[in-house]
């Protein structure tokens, strides 16, 4: 089978979208699949292009066991806001369309488009009749939904002109996935029905993060107490986040002698953020490499989770996955009748979203019960090895793309 991938994010980025695209190329490939991939250069979530990679179109990989990578430009902007976003993701749908198109000669078999952006799908869907291809388009998170309920973008008659857009096309596609079950919920309620709506969740790495039991060199270099309790943040730091209402929390806590919050990773709201919370219980971390992850995550006592509440189900952090393979408790700000919640319910504790007190009180609960938070680490790490397992997911993708070919 040929696979032709299309999405904006791919490997070498370590976080969100781009970390589970290239994984997932990768493990087709390695597979025996053919597997192309149009794409941009790594950017996120620095919001900069990495060094060691030109913003121009390029072709990379192709020998045998790994997929062909096909870089095309974009525009990205330091500060992004509603609308630069916008000419962001036209800049690579636009810039990319040559190299798309030229892979119909190609001729895949499926032509798999991951979104966001969605403003790539109308192209990977024309590619696909061009060639008698599968068109498949996965939803990693409502980009449209999201932007209008957080405020990025305003406007009743743009909200149901994008909404309008993004229907019509959703219901041409062959095959449409997302990754959480209220996700695919979402897909139905925008009329995607039958055997076309599919469940692709993201995976977890329990053979890759283990469970720290000794020493974490973390705390030595952020200068930690051995009795500290480290509630610690690591992932993109953007808009949907809802940081604020960790750091609200971390400030009404910055008296208490042994609550410590490390934040870690980047994003367009960090540098606004450090400045209006300089707080001496609060530690700021760079995006660490894939290396320190396991130390990383081993350095928290509970991790947090925290979500806006006019977000919940239009997204599912992909962080959440390397939280629970960590073994680890999760404290998150969600709903229990959320996908999050529902989830976090089993192996950690949940507290009302955008709710500062709350999640201090949260906090200072767990702090006390260092029985508990065994007990609800040990289920999170039950849960990634036996539902999450990168395994099983992609072997299950595998078994989908079958059938789509077939049907």
């Amino acid at each position: 089978m040929k696979i032709l991938l299309y999405g904006i994010n791919y490997s070498p980025e370590l976080t969100g979208i781009g970390k589970y695209t290239g994984e997932m190329a990768e493990w087709l490939a390695s597979a025996g699949y053919e597997v192309r991939v149009v794409t941009a250069p790594p950017y996120h979530p620095k919001w900069r292009i990495f060094d060691g990679y030109a913003n121009r179109w390029g072709r990379s990989g192709g020998r045998a066991g790994e997929p062909t990578v096909y870089r095309c430009p974009l525009w990205v902007p330091t500060r992004p806001s509603g609308a630069k976003r916008l000419l962001h993701l036209a800049s690579f749908a636009l810039a990319s369309l040559p190299t798309l198109v030229m892979q119909a000669l190609w001729r895949p078999d499926v032509v798999f488009v991951v979104a966001p952006p969605f403003l790539c799908a109308p192209q990977a869907w024309l590619v696909a009749r061009l060639c008698g291809a599968r068109a498949w388009l996965h939803i990693q998170d409502f980009e449209i939904d999201v932007a209008f309920d957080l405020g990025m973008l305003r406007g009743g008659w743009l909200k149901r002109l994008a909404l309008s857009f993004e229907c019509f096309w959703l219901r041409r596609f062959d095959r449409v996935s997302s990754i959480s079950d209220k996700m695919l919920d979402k897909l139905h309620a925008k009329g995607v029905v039958g055997e076309k709506a599919v469940l692709f969740p993201n995976w977890s790495h329990p053979e890759e993060i283990q469970p720290l039991a000794g020493p974490n060199p973390f705390r030595e270099e952020l200068e930690l107490a051995e009795d500290s309790f480290v509630a610690l943040y690591s992932g993109s730091m953007g808009e949907k986040q809802g940081l604020d209402t960790v750091l609200d929390a971390a400030a009404a806590l910055q008296g208490h002698p042994r609550i410590r919050f490390v934040l870690c990773g980047e994003g367009p709201v960090k540098a606004g953020l450090q400045e209006r919370y300089d707080l001496p219980n609060v530690r700021w971390l760079p995006l660490q490499p894939l290396q320190r992850l396991n130390d990383l995550l081993g350095l928290a006592d509970v991790h947090l989770l925290p979500q806006r509440g006019d977000v919940a189900d239009l997204v599912m952090p992909s962080k959440l996955l390397g939280m629970l393979a960590s073994g680890r408790p999760v404290l998150a700000t969600a709903g229990v009748d959320t996908q999050v919640g529902r989830l976090v319910a089993q192996c950690g504790v949940l507290s009302p979203a955008d709710d500062s007190a709350g999640l201090v009180d949260a906090l200072l609960a767990l702090a006390g019960e260092p029985e508990r938070r065994a007990e609800l680490g040990a289920m999170a790490r039950w849960i990634a090895e036996a539902q999450f397992s990168k395994g099983a997911v992609l072997g299950k993708l595998e078994q989908d793309l079958t059938e789509a070919m077939d049907a």
